[in-house]
Parts: C-alpha cells; structure tokens; sequence
C-alpha cells in the first residue's frame, strides 16, 4: 500500500510546473514557435500565456532565470507520453537462457543444444551453457571445457563469449552473449 502512494506522489513530483503555479521572480519566455522572446515577471508571462490562449509550461527550472514555453500543455504532455511509450517499446532486456547438456553428449543432441543456444542469440537473449557431471565424472573437466569451446566456435558468428568455461560445484559453466552488429 505505502508502495503506491510513493508511486503517485512521485509521477505527481515529474509533472512540470504550469500557469499560476510558477512562483519564481523572473523567468527566461520562450514562445510557440521556439524562439526567446526575453526575460519576463511569472505574471507577466502568464498573461502573455493567456492572451495567445495557451499555457506558460516551466521546461527547466535548472537555469538561471528559469525558462518557460508558452505552449498548448495537453499536446504537450501527449507527446512526451507517446515519447516516453516508445523509449520502452524499443527496450529489450536481454535475460539469460540457460542450455544444459552433460559432457558424454550425442551428436545429434548436440546439434539440438547448438540449434536452441541459436535461437536465444537471435532473440536478443544471452545463453549459459551448462555441462552437469555426475559422481566421478568430475574428473573429466578437461572434456567438458573441449566441449564447450566447441561449442562457442560453432556459435562464434553469433555469439561472443562473455564468461569462460569456469567449474561451479559439479557444473560447468560458460555465458556467450549475442554480438552487437
């Protein structure tokens, strides 16, 4: 519960300041069209504001004097929305995929482990190929760490390797992610 009122009074907090809300002495006018008309009183911008019809929208209080834009807010605020929907639909996070494999593995279940490690790479996603032993199958690491290099020379026009073949109880483990192009 406490969680969402710190949400709400944040996205409260990220709302610009407008109209008769701007309380600083001077602020540096910027009109609709983007060019500096001057240094104005708040009141004195807010009535210019009103004149064209539009509203006095605090851009960057960082300044000194702050700088306000007399702008229509309602746009104004659509269009940092649809900015802001698309920076997210852009994002991808990349998670890991995990491929598992033991180090006495087929050909052919090779090539299936190879073929799934592909597809995360293409997606976007890094792969963590894992070798598995069982009793004393320990003590041959040295097969497994072949078996791995292989395998990231197979995935090598693909894939970079972002963390070499390293033992992690009775595993080993390597992470390839994909290139960046």
């Amino acid at each position: 519960m406490l969680d969402k009122s710190k949400k709400l009074k944040k996205k409260y907090n990220e709302q610009p300041i407008i109209n008769e809300r701007i309380k600083y002495p001077k602020v540096r006018l910027i009109d609709v069209l983007g060019s500096q008309i001057g240094i104005y009183s708040s009141n004195e911008a807010f009535k210019i504001a009103l004149e064209a019809g539009l509203d006095l929208v605090m851009i960057s209080d960082k300044s000194d004097p702050p700088v306000c834009r007399i702008i229509d807010y309602g746009k104004y605020k659509f269009a940092q929305e649809k900015k802001a929907k698309e920076a997210r639909k852009k994002q991808h996070n990349a998670s890991l995929k995990e491929v598992k494999m033991r180090y006495k593995i087929e050909e052919h279940d090779y090539k299936v482990r190879i073929n799934q490690a592909l597809r995360f790479l293409q997606s976007g996603d890094k792969v963590k190929a894992t070798v598995s032993f069982r009793g004393r199958e320990i003590q041959h690491t040295n097969l497994a760490i072949e078996l791995l290099n292989k395998m990231a020379k197979d995935l090598s026009n693909l894939a970079d390797i972002q963390q070499l073949p390293s033992r992690d109880g009775k595993h080993l483990i390597m992470i390839l992610s994909p290139k960046k192009l």
